[in-house]
């Protein structure tokens, strides 16, 4: 088993309300729909009212060139990524005493929106006194299922060391993809939608002495995880490479696919631990959307109640890809919301297409 203790995240500094990113995409886009005011009703219907980012909107407005936005990933990827984990390790709400860079036995290191090699986690062993034989895992395309499926692997590490202590890092600057020549759909669609966070999240093995760690009455345990792959199914998400960068690709289909394809995959990963959907108290959901999260309530019966906190992060942030479902996990931790012996899901959708889910359930923390 394993314990998730605690999260912490960077917000990056520039916040925009929706009605500046439409007007934004009426400059933008004035030339290439005939339809546009139609078009641009997603802002308002996403219900996404803030988001945040890395520059203001008059940076966005200019071009540039994909080598001058990969430099940016690099530089905010480094300096947000060590604000999260500071944070992460000195969370006094959900930490009794700081945890050292130096206890950290590995980082997994989750993105999909820049390229660096050496990849950002060396970058941030540089910064921060963890120890040189840390071991380092940077994860790479999974788009917004990579902060569980991160979580996912943090899991499976600490099972094989279980005194381990585990980061698990996801920076996503969404934003820096922007493509001012993509007149598709998809990117209006993504423009409405995506933005830029950072968040890291601590995982401990079975024997680390979590009761003298956490501050919490009580702490999820990670039971199981699970991952799925829909055949054939490359062109329902992620990323078109070419001269000038990443081009998102972003399918109208995603919806009806949670509807009718995610239902017996949660259904069999739970029937395998002899659970039924209605003993899951909590669902930690990567929101995606509004779109998204109607589907999950559609699809899997989940309620308002299941799914407030994921639309309240994605209100107030958006979509940041991989690192939302950390957002909304903080959440859940800070607010004290598990009881003792209630399951809950981590759940989350990416390129493939693929599902991440982890089974978690809350114990005392002694």
């Amino acid at each position: 088993m394993a314990y998730i203790v605690s999260v912490g995240k960077t917000v990056p500094e520039v916040e925009l309300k929706q009605e500046v990113t439409v007007d934004f995409a009426k400059e933008i886009f004035k030339d290439s729909f005939k339809d546009l005011d139609r078009l641009l009703t997603v802002f308002k219907n996403g219900e996404i009212e803030t988001r945040q980012f890395p520059k203001d909107v008059q940076w966005y407005k200019q071009t540039h060139t994909f080598g001058d936005k990969n430099d940016l990933y690099i530089e905010k990827a480094v300096e947000y990524g060590t604000q999260a984990v500071m944070k992460c390790l000195t969370n006094n709400k959900l930490l009794k005493h700081e945890v050292l860079c130096e206890e950290i036995d590995a980082i997994f290191f989750i993105s999909s929106t820049g390229i660096s090699t050496p990849s950002i986690d060396a970058k941030m062993m540089n910064l921060l006194p963890f120890k040189s034989t840390t071991k380092r895992i940077p994860i790479w395309g999974l788009g917004c299922a990579g902060g569980a499926s991160g979580m996912a692997r943090a899991y499976e590490y600490c099972k094989a060391f279980k005194k381990a202590k585990v980061l698990v890092v996801s920076v996503e600057l969404c934003s820096l993809t922007f493509q001012h020549d993509d007149t598709s759909k998809s990117n209006l669609i993504g423009t409405s939608i995506f933005a830029d966070g950072v968040a890291c999240t601590l995982i401990v093995g079975e024997e680390v002495d979590v009761a003298s760690l956490s501050n919490m009455p009580c702490v999820p345990q990670i039971v199981d995880t699970r991952s799925n792959l829909m055949e054939d199914s490359e062109d329902v998400m992620g990323w078109d490479i070419r001269d000038n960068g990443l081009y998102v690709v972003f399918s109208r289909n995603i919806p009806s696919i949670i509807k009718t394809w995610l239902k017996p995959q949660v259904h069999q990963f739970l029937q395998e631990h002899q659970l039924m959907l209605k003993q899951i108290r909590h669902f930690v959901a990567h929101p995606g959307g509004k779109k998204v999260l109607d589907a999950y309530k559609e699809g899997l019966g989940f309620t308002d109640e299941h799914l407030e906190i994921s639309k309240e992060i994605l209100t107030k942030h958006g979509n940041m890809s991989s690192v939302t479902v950390m957002y909304v996990l903080e959440k859940y931790l800070e607010r004290s919301i598990g009881q003792v012996n209630e399951y809950g899901l981590i759940g989350a959708l990416g390129p493939g297409f693929s599902s991440e889910m982890l089974l978690i359930k809350w114990k005392e923390a002694c």
